[in-house]
Formats: C-alpha cells, structure tokens, sequence
C-alpha cells in the first residue's frame, strides 16, 4: 500500500468516526496515528465527552471486535485475563479466556480500579501477548488498547504508575466542543445514535496493510537525532523528576510515520514530530512539585522544550 491509497483509507476512516462523534478531527487524527503506528491511547478527560463512543467507531469503521471493560475497585486481573474453570465431566481445567483477547479494548475508568488490577495489561500492552499459568498466549494483530482515566482529583481514582504511563503510546484529551457543534450532536442523536448505522468502510487486510506500510515509511537521521535531543531535554528540564526514555523516542518514531502516511507521505517531516511531541511525550514526564504548585504541566514544558530545540533543516 503505497502512500496515496494510505491517505485515501485513513480519510474513509476518518469521515466514518466524524460521522459518529463530531468536533473532534484533531483527536481523531491523533488516536488513527498512535493505532496505525501499533501504539495504544489513554484518554483523560471528564465524563461525558465522548470517549466511549470514539473508541466503538473506530472498531465499527474497521470491521474490528470491541469489547469494554468497566473498571472498579472490585475488578481482579482475572476479569480482564481470563480464568481456568474446572470441567467435571472432562476431569480437566479448561482455560477462559477475558475480554482482553479482542481487536479493540476499551478500558473504561482504568484508574478506579486498584494498581494490582491495573497490572494486569501490562505484558498484553508491551508485547502483545498474556502469560497465564505458564502458557502464553498471542494477541490479535489489531490489537489495541483505548483506555480512559478521570481526573486524578476525582473521588475513588488511584493514579496508574509510571511503568503503566510508559505503556500508553499517546495521552490525548477531547474537551468540549464548541455551542454550534453541540447542537449538532443534540440533532444527530434526535432518533437513535449514530452508532446504530456505522459501518465498517475497511477490511481487516486494508488495515493489516496499513499498518505494515507504517513501517516502511522513510525517516531521516536528522529527524530522528531531532527526536532524540526532544526526549533527553526532558530528562534534563530543570522541573521534571522523571523525564522520557528510550521508549518514548520509539513510539515518537512509530507515531510520526503513521501521521506521514496520514499527510499522504512516504518520509517525515519535522512538523509532524512537533505535532506529535506533546501527546507522546508529556505523559511520560513527573513534574516536581513545586513545578505543580506553579501550575506547569507536562504538555507546556514540551512546548517550551520544542521552540528551544533546533529544527533540522
């Protein structure tokens, strides 16, 4: 799949989503990059902005099995996983499987649940696959995980640790949108969702495709000295205790080629690394407290970390 018909699917895809939840292209945008380039998103917003229903169209444009996952302080790592069930008429245990062995997951609320359950996806998220009882299993190759948080200052959240952060490929954030767009959506949801009527416009072996073509996208050695130094000057940024590793640059690399593809290009571009910066990076980053207490966020020091960084020419 060359670049043209890359830019021709994600644009059916793309039109398909906005059919479904409108106002959010830049998001959508987003969320296709981090799916293309083999990443997974957390999505950190308030309730009500949309969320849920992102997640089903893009599983309903590409034809994908969905499954959702409501997370709670009472939810165990075997809920998500699977478990073995013994068969009496067998004499025998037969494996379970959870609702993690889907296309499209969606972890709703993942931080109200407790941090032992939220470690139950960090080996499907990282690698692909579930260990359990000693026998592994492989993922789908669509795979991918959509997960949404509530702020931390809401009651009954516990904050996912840094390893699990480190596993999301893009952090984004919806918002509101705008009062005109608002109407809209009261409107489109007058007889039934739009849901009701999404359809798949692509086949698994076009997406299988795409994302192969992800690969192959060209990106120079300036591009990726240029994503390098982004990355070492958050662990060098006076504010931040925690800064970026090595795993960040790699999903910068993935993220951007996917968005090259988007654009209807083979190679990428420094704009494109800008565009990408702060939703791959920010999330990554632990701000000390008194950066906090000041009201920075990792999202504006990547801002600032961007301008002060030179771009190659």
């Amino acid at each position: 799949m060359d670049a043209v018909a890359s830019r021709r699917l994600f644009e059916r895809i793309a039109a398909n989503i906005a059919a479904v939840i409108r106002g959010q292209d830049a998001a959508v945008r987003k969320l296709l990059a981090a799916f293309a380039g083999g990443g997974h998103v957390l999505i950190e917003d308030t309730p009500g902005t949309g969320k849920t229903t992102l997640a089903k169209a893009l599983a309903a444009s590409i034809g994908a099995r969905f499954t959702r996952v409501q997370f709670t302080p009472d939810l165990l790592p075997s809920d998500i996983l699977g478990v073995s069930v013994f068969n009496q008429r067998e004499q025998q245990f037969e494996f379970r499987t959870g609702p993690v062995f889907t296309s499209i997951l969606l972890a709703d609320e993942v931080n109200r649940a407790s941090p032992r359950t939220q470690s139950a996806l960090l080996e499907v998220m990282a690698e692909g696959q579930v260990t359990i009882e000693g026998r592994t299993h492989q993922m789908d190759p669509l795979f991918f995980v959509i997960a949404t948080q509530n702020p931390v200052e809401f009651r009954g959240t516990y904050p996912l640790p840094e390893a699990q952060m480190d596993r999301f490929a893009m952090c984004l954030s919806l918002g509101y949108v705008d009062a005109d767009t608002e109407v809209e959506v009261l409107t489109a949801q007058e007889l039934e969702h739009p849901l009701a009527q999404a359809r798949a416009v692509a086949a698994r072996e076009e997406v299988l495709e795409l994302k192969a073509a992800v690969r192959r996208v060209r990106i120079s050695d300036l591009v990726k000295h240029y994503i390098v130094e982004l990355v070492r000057r958050t662990r060098a940024a006076p504010q931040v205790l925690l800064g970026c590793g090595p795993r960040a640059s790699i999903a910068l690399v993935q993220s951007v080629k996917a968005l090259a593809l988007i654009d209807g290009e083979d190679y990428v571009r420094p704009e494109q690394v800008q565009e990408l910066a702060a939703p791959v990076l920010a999330h990554r980053m632990v701000l000390d407290s008194q950066a906090k207490f000041a009201g920075a966020s990792g999202a504006s020091l990547i801002g600032e970390i961007v301008k002060a960084t030179p771009v190659p020419a």
